[in-house]
């Protein structure tokens, strides 16, 4: 009885419309929402399959979707290549493991606090503060190369993690994000809190931070995708300090005898980030639905 009740009132107004949708309507929903979900999944499967193709596959024509012989020949290559440079295969994943996580970590802890005081505390020029951070995500990487560049080389940290780890504290919409979510956090909570004893940063890390969990997961996984991909080349000229999609990259590039081996490193680059996601998916739509929303 319960239960019948329960779904009685979720039918209610939601919003100030009613809930009326058919089982047509459903079924026409499922059909085109399963039609995009299959056309973003094409090029995930493709490279896929692409890295256990042979090279016969790889290059037929008209090109097949699905692999009919697999093979692990294209990932043996590539690890035989890798152990014949002279910088250890393991050096470019600690380079690659190591700036990821100090730049995420530093991003998350940075980003969020000043989210929380913009987005908590009145002080002159809050506003015009965050309108500089939104004016930001209009510029690309490409529009900035040269400024940055000409900043690390005043500070003598090109050709160190430095140049790479310390912009990535800056990530914009990182910011964005976490400052949005933290609007939706009532300000009786904190002062609540407050009264309780608690001071600012203990409500920073015992309140704020559990709350917008699923807002720095998000940040952490486009951090993620953006730093585990970088080849950091304009800043990075050391052979030992090089990312490991730089180094697979420069495997590639001797023609289309390794197109196997490039199928194989296209696969191996992608997988991290798309493994991030996948995990934590739930969080990065929670993150999105809430960010436009104000108390």
């Amino acid at each position: 009885m319960a239960a019948v009740i329960q779904a009685k009132k979720t039918k209610k107004l939601v919003g100030g419309r009613r809930l009326n949708r058919s089982f047509g309507g459903d079924a026409f929903i499922f059909v085109i929402l399963t039609v995009f979900g299959l056309f973003f999944a094409y090029p995930l499967v493709y490279a896929i399959n692409n890295a256990f193709k042979p090279l016969n596959e790889i290059f037929l024509f008209p090109p097949r979707l699905w692999v009919r012989q697999p093979t692990m020949n294209n990932f043996q290559d590539l690890f035989i290549i890798m152990s014949k440079s002279w910088v250890t295969f393991s050096r470019y994943i600690f380079n690659t493991v190591f700036i990821t996580a100090v730049g995420t970590t530093g991003l998350i802890f940075f980003a969020s606090m000043g989210a929380f005081v913009v987005s908590k505390y009145n002080f002159p020029g809050a506003k015009i503060f965050f309108q500089g951070v939104i004016i930001t995500l209009m510029f690309s990487g490409y529009v900035t190369a040269i400024p940055n560049y000409l900043v690390m080389a005043k500070l003598g940290w090109v050709d160190t993690f430095l140049s790479v780890i310390v912009p990535a504290f800056a990530f914009p919409i990182g910011f964005f994000l976490l400052k949005q979510f933290i609007d939706t956090i009532p300000n009786s909570l904190l002062e609540a809190a407050t009264v309780d004893g608690a001071k600012e940063f203990g409500i920073f890390v015992w309140i704020i931070m559990p709350m917008i969990k699923p807002a720095w997961l998000t940040v952490m996984i486009f951090s993620v995708q953006n730093l585990w991909n970088l080849r950091a080349s304009n800043f990075i000229y050391s052979e030992q300090l090089k990312t490991l999609p730089f180094a697979l990259s420069q495997i590639v590039v001797t023609g289309v005898a390794r197109a196997g081996v490039g199928a194989a490193v296209t696969l191996f680059v992608m997988i991290v980030p798309i493994l991030m996601f996948v995990f934590a998916q739930s969080n990065v739509l929670q993150t999105m639905a809430n960010s436009g929303i104000k108390e």
